[in-house]
């Protein structure tokens, strides 16, 4: 089985017009004010998964900062499980330090959905702050043993709409702080990864803690795979395209390309996803 684990979805209120919600959500203008920047409703995004061989994927919205759009994007994440409950999987997404999150997240467990994720404040670092602001949510979680996805990214390096502001000590204090909980670190959790080779400490606070591979081919040498695996295990990884942003061929092609084994390929592409929301 193949398990996108990272996808985003929005309704045609928001695609149609995208320019109006730009003034009061400046991450949302941030990543999408470009045309270019593409789209797509879940009917697109089941015409991929047959096209290119995906049997299900896990699918969210978008941090908005509006309570109202949130609901109204998580309303379209149950409408599109519903409507394809043999393909979808439904995360809940809202503001990380909304007052309101631990409600709609509870809200969005009660409807069906899987997980909340993909939470992301791409003003800010994740201070000490931030992190006590979430515990709500992660309670919620942790009552409904469901993951959390939340964005990481690499410290250093080139610059990019989305890349956030944000320290390995901050990821490390964020999984700290919530030792019980399923947590999933995008785009490789910046690089958290290699310090599982440190002999005391990290290995242990990891141990809750999967990354995905959303966005990898833009950021990272096609050999990360086989890298990050032999560090902190291939059980640990999980496929994800960041679709529309990219799409799953192109992933394939590299994760197929470094000699790892067929059973460690299947790990990444679903078996871990599947283990871990309990298929």
């Amino acid at each position: 089985m193949i398990i996108d684990a990272h996808t985003h979805i929005f309704p045609a209120f928001f695609r149609d017009s995208r320019a109006s919600f730009f003034e009061k959500e400046p991450a949302f203008e941030m990543l999408y004010g470009p045309q270019s920047s593409k789209m797509e409703g879940f009917h697109n995004l089941i015409e991929n998964m047959d096209a290119e061989g995906v049997d299900k994927s896990i699918v969210f919205g978008f941090p908005w900062k509006s309570v109202d759009h949130f609901r109204r994007h998580n309303d379209y994440i149950c409408e599109a499980v519903s409507a394809e409950p043999d393909r979808l999987i439904g995360f809940s997404c809202f503001d990380p330090v909304s007052a309101d999150g631990a409600k709609e997240a509870e809200r969005c467990f009660n409807a069906g959905l899987r997980g909340v994720g993909e939470l992301a404040v791409y003003d800010s670092p994740l201070t000490d702050n931030i992190i006590s602001r979430l515990g709500e949510v992660m309670a919620v979680c942790l009552d409904h043993d469901a993951p959390l996805l939340i964005h990481t990214n690499e410290p250093i390096g080139h610059q990019y709409p989305g890349k956030q502001e944000i320290t390995l000590k901050q990821i490390e204090n964020f999984i700290k702080t919530y030792p019980d909980n399923k947590i999933i670190l995008a785009h490789w959790g910046g690089g958290i990864f290699f310090y599982s080779l440190l002999k005391k400490e990290i290995k242990e606070v990891l141990k809750n803690v999967w990354v995905d591979t959303a966005a990898s081919p833009y950021l990272y040498d096609a050999d990360i795979y086989r890298i990050a695996g032999s560090i902190m295990g291939f059980h640990k990884i999980l496929f994800g395209t960041d679709y529309p942003l990219l799409t799953p061929g192109r992933y394939f092609r590299e994760i197929e390309s470094k000699g790892i084994s067929q059973e460690n390929i299947e790990k990444i592409k679903g078996k871990n996803a599947a283990d871990l929301l309990g298929f």
